[in-house]
């Protein structure tokens, strides 16, 4: 097992302010079909074993029928992208009356680069409202991904290159009749971004009222994967308050691509070269969004970087739990076990910590591979 790499983030700050206009994220998604809270799971053995106090898991291995929490903000950002095209917010109630309000502007299709769950998110939500999709992704990309994106009725496309060459050729496809729904930024493009790290409030605001039913405070430590920002700058916009206190945050990456660290070491956004073959494959990412750096490089206390091994062991564990988590899930659990095993005596039986699995088994044969437990494709 290689050993994590971790960084302390010297630029710690008051991360910039978060202005949000118009409606509700999670108004918007209480009306889509399926939404329900995701778990919060209390994970006493697991942190026993951490020689921590508690030990909370938000389990997003299911989120409005997908194997993963990007339904949030993909879904958040195309409706806001939808309606700024039409000019204003239609009435309705159900999917199928959104649909039929979206005829004037019809037909339309939404484009997206993935590395698996952001764009197959989008293709659902391209779907539903009865619209069109491609979707494109990195060689190398598994084929149960790339399966499970056609399933949605999108088209595939694999990129001769890595996320960071999909999310170029994504960007040259728009035009007036295709709609570039992207989770990173680049100059002239920030507002989609933005509407999907938005989209993501809706995890948080529901373990507030998790913990406040439990009885238990917030949580003294927030472990965030990174990949290119989007779940990371959600995570500072709620969890850091304006004068800069708030939890520790660990913001966790695969030691193959770890873009965070690198711009946080070097003091500006770098790029790291691929290809990138983590089998956190949600990760895979050689630069962050611009557009989430700003807050991720103010809200971070530590990056942590850590090797296949060490997420596959997380997703063992998290199995024991009975909490599926993918390769890029158990990413957040593995950075916790590197930051505890790297800085001895921070954390201990005070520590309160939430960890996020953010998607389920989206490789069914690599996670029979990795924990031993046969899995169906969802």
């Amino acid at each position: 097992m290689s050993s994590p790499a971790l960084f302390w983030n010297p630029a710690r700050t008051t991360p910039p302010p978060v202005h949000r206009d118009g409606p509700s994220p999670r108004s918007f998604h209480r009306r889509l079909p399926g939404y329900r809270p995701t778990p919060l799971v209390d994970a006493p053995m697991l942190a026993a074993g951490l020689g921590i106090g508690r030990l909370w898991v938000k389990d997003e291995a299911w989120r409005l029928g997908l194997p993963a929490f990007k339904m949030l903000g993909a879904s958040w950002a195309s409706y806001r992208l939808l309606i700024a095209r039409m000019g204003r917010e239609p009435e309705w109630a159900t999917l199928d009356d959104l649909s039929a309000a979206l005829d004037p502007i019809k037909p339309l299709t939404l484009v997206a680069a993935t590395d698996g769950n952001h764009g197959r998110a989008v293709a659902r939500t391209a779907k539903l409202l009865g619209l069109g999709a491609e979707i494109l992704v990195p060689a190398g990309t598994v084929q149960a991904r790339i399966d499970a994106i056609a399933s949605e009725g999108a088209g595939v496309e694999v990129i001769d290159g890595t996320y960071d060459d999909a999310v170029v050729s994504s960007a040259a496809r728009a035009d007036a009749d295709h709609l570039v729904v992207s989770d990173t930024s680049w100059p002239g493009y920030d507002e989609v971004p933005a509407w999907v790290i938005d989209g993501y409030s809706t995890i948080f605001e529901e373990v507030d009222e998790q913990l406040q039913a439990a009885n238990s405070p917030p949580p003294d430590v927030v472990v965030v994967q990174m990949g290119v920002g989007a779940l990371t700058a959600a995570v500072m916009a709620h969890y850091r308050a304006a004068d800069g206190s708030g939890p520790l945050s660990i913001v966790v990456e695969p030691d193959t691509a770890a873009c965070g660290l690198r711009s946080a070491e070097a003091g500006e956004l770098v790029t790291v070269a691929g290809p990138h073959h983590s089998v956190m494959a949600g990760l895979n990412c050689g630069r962050a969004s611009e557009l989430a750096w700003p807050a991720v490089v103010a809200g971070a206390d530590v990056f942590v970087a850590v090797g296949d091994a060490a997420a596959e062991q997380a997703m063992r564990d998290l199995a024991t739990v009975a909490i599926a988590a993918g390769e890029t899930g158990g990413s957040g659990l593995a950075g916790l076990r590197a930051f505890i095993e790297t800085e001895p005596g921070t954390l201990g039986p005070h520590s309160s910590v939430l960890v996020i699995n953010t998607e389920g088994p989206t490789d069914p044969e690599n996670y029979e591979r990795i924990v031993g437990i046969a899995v169906s494709a969802r």
